[in-house]
């Protein structure tokens, strides 16, 4: 008997379809040995060496499989293609080995997909364990066990909340969104005046310069948020606008216009980070979400593995696309050879290609929504393939004209416009912008003003983060790693350091919004340990677990280098540091048991209200945090409300009267 053991039951019946009764498929159901929850788990006095156990979740399954390996003649581990997955391995082969049990072969196999071909081919080329991948697995396991066990209990002495925690990346994510807040507080909104002329023929400018001398030295307009951040102009008020308005002297004449072609190219298929952050942007997935969407797709054998860095694409999947582009759209869609991107990331890959559908061939409009596969499924996936087969089209091509209209005393207005010539790739991804035309004039024709209109703006703030942005900022800044983005964002979350609050009326979106209690915690970390908070320091730390994984470095001596200024730190923050008293915010309503003004207040579960002089008074009671929405039921106000397990939903105030309840908000009909 052959056995195949691999992670989850889904990836097991996936296998199980292809391989047809040849083997019996087992799946570990996660990790199966880890360090324990009870204990630091970690020998710091020697070598830094983890004290692993079976988890009491898993002892059950582990005697099954200990069963299964008993009888079998083959034992092949078919985890997953990176670091966690070697590392699952890894603990398989330990507990089956320390077994005692008589295994004529033992070996390891990957693959990027889960298709019939790619299996076959990893049965046939299998390998051993790589202990580079391991080591750096465990390496970063004991790191964050290093952190978190004894910098939490730090926390909970010197805040005051025994359920407090902190993390190597976790809290520099959290530093992140506290400095951008207050960046926000401390800005100062700067008003400008922009003049827009309409000209006839039908054609719009905008007011550039006068005599050569701009009135708009410098703008940034954030495209996503339809702000403007930064802006040096010296049309700063009405008056002054309508001054210049009146000096305009006839006649307009068109002094130049610039014709030239542009060329828009496909961007290459995605990676973990930036399909989170599309996900995000697009659909508006949080980044669990996604990563939860996509790992199911990956086990049912849809795409290929969804953790990676890479942007490279397999010879065959090149030829598949073209060959789909060729068949629906013609030759003309295709270029010359076929395109391989660049990746960016400086470590050697784990996993060797970027996230793509494993046939395709196969378009979203070829699912229909089941138990296993739902419209969110099916949304993820069309935005996969469309990024990774349109990765493989021409590019687009535009027409693009500038035009500049000069009055008599030298006031220069700007119009431009673009028409698609030839539309590539754009004919698979669709466009997100229509084309904008200019009338078609000559130098020396003469412009007609038929009106000039000054609009005042105001320079915004940067935005708070999006889960999105966040992960785009945390990559660029070389903090985690693809895969630990999700859990870190929603770890943030979870500990009440940061909330998510919902655009302004009309936008779609949420943005992530520190707690007083994160700003307490971001505040006390940076003030005691500001080397371990800093980001050269966590990127580095990142490289160093990179190289573990290339064998370059040992992990040992990386643990060491780290924690004995840590520990040193750790004791004299014991030493010298002051208790912090967490900010509240306090109601417009007193105690109703002694009279003292009543607060809001930050628990292990979200918010509740409770007298301002506990421990001295113990009134508390929940807080209910309205939404702009009604009960469809009873018309009551909806609050937001948490499960047992901790999960936000939405349900009506006057419960138990009315039981209307919902997980998301866009269901409240």
């Amino acid at each position: 008997m052959k056995l195949i053991i691999v992670e989850s039951p889904t990836k097991a019946r996936t296998l199980t379809r292809f391989l047809k009764g040849e083997y019996q498929i087992e799946a570990t159901l996660g990790h199966i040995r880890d360090l324990p929850k009870a204990a630091l788990g970690v020998d710091v006095a020697h070598n830094f060496q983890p004290k692993y156990i079976i988890p009491k979740a898993r002892q059950k399954r582990v005697g099954e499989l200990k069963k299964a390996a008993k009888k079998a003649d083959r034992i092949i581990l078919a985890t997953d293609p990176d670091r966690e997955g070697e590392a699952i391995a890894w603990h398989a082969a330990a507990i089956i080995q320390n077994s005692k049990l008589k295994i004529k072969n033992l070996s390891r196999i990957v693959f990027h997909e889960i298709t019939e071909g790619a299996i076959k081919q990893a049965l046939e080329n299998p390998r051993t364990i790589d202990q580079k991948l391991v080591d750096a697995q465990q390496a970063r396991r004991v790191l964050d066990r290093l952190v978190g066990y004894t910098l939490s209990p730090l926390l909970w002495k010197k805040l005051s909340k025994r359920w407090l925690s902190a993390g190597r990346v976790q809290s520099v994510a959290v530093r992140l969104i506290a400095e951008r807040e207050r960046e926000i507080d401390a800005f100062k909104k700067q008003a400008f005046w922009t003049i827009e002329g309409v000209f006839q023929p039908d054609l719009h400018a905008l007011l550039l310069a006068k005599a050569g001398m701009k009135y708009e030295k410098i703008l940034t307009f954030n495209l996503f948020d339809g702000t403007y951040t930064t802006a040096s102009s010296t049309i700063s008020s009405e008056e002054q606008a309508n001054a210049i308005i009146a000096d305009f002297s006839e006649p307009f004449t068109v002094s130049a216009v610039d014709k030239k072609e542009i060329k828009r190219y496909p961007g290459p298929p995605y990676t973990t980070s930036t399909l989170q952050q599309d996900a995000g942007r697009k659909l508006y997935f949080s980044s669990k979400k996604t990563m939860q969407l996509a790992q199911k797709l990956y086990e049912e054998g849809y795409i290929s593995y969804h953790r990676t860095d890479s942007v490279h694409l397999s010879e065959k999947f090149t030829d598949e696309a073209r060959d789909y582009i060729t068949k629906e759209f013609g030759k003309t869609y295709v270029p010359d050879q076929a395109k391989q991107y660049q990746t960016k990331s400086k470590v050697a890959q784990e996993a060797h290609e970027a996230i793509r559908p494993t046939e395709a061939a196969r378009r979203s409009d070829a699912f229909t929504s089941s138990a296993d596969i739902n419209r969110d499924h099916i949304r993820l996936y069309d935005l996969i393939w469309k990024r990774a087969v349109a990765s493989q089209a021409r590019e687009a091509v535009f027409d693009a004209t500038t035009i500049s209209i000069t009055s008599s005393n030298g006031y220069q207005f700007i119009a431009s416009g673009s028409i698609l010539k030839f539309d590539g790739f754009l004919i698979i991804t669709g466009r997100d912008s229509e084309d904008i035309e200019v009338p078609n004039v000559t130098v020396g024709d003469t412009a007609q003003l038929k009106e000039a209109i000054p609009s005042s703006h105001e320079t915004s703030p940067p935005p708070r983060y999006s889960e999105a942005s966040l992960v785009k900022a945390l990559e660029e800044k070389d903090i985690g790693r693809p895969s630990t983005y999700a859990p870190i964002i929603s770890t943030i979350q979870d500990r009440q350091y940061v909330e998510k609050e919902d655009l302004p009326a009309g936008r779609q979106g949420k943005r992530l919004k520190p707690t007083e209690l994160g700003f307490s915690v971001t505040d006390f970390l940076v003030q005691y340990f500001p080397e371990i908070m800093g980001l050269p320091f966590t990127a580095k730390l990142e490289d160093d677990l990179d190289a573990i994984a290339q064998g370059t470095k040992e992990w040992v001596p990386v643990i060491r280098s780290f924690y004995e200024p840590f520990s040193n730190a750790i004791n004299q923050t014991y030493e010298n540091a002051e208790t912090v008293k967490v900010a509240v915010e306090t109601l417009d309503e007193v105690c109703p048991t002694c009279g003292s003004p009543l607060v809001i207040r930050v628990g292990r579960y979200g918010k509740f209200i409770a007298c301002s002089t506990f421990p001295a008074c113990k009134y508390t009671r929940q807080f209910l945090e309205k939404i702009d929405v009604k009960c469809p039921t009873c018309g009551g106000d909806i609050v937001v409300k948490k499960s047992r397990r901790g999960k936000t939903f939405y349900g009506c105030s006057t419960y138990p009267m009315c039981t209307f309840a919902a997980w998301k908000k866009e269901d409240i009909k």
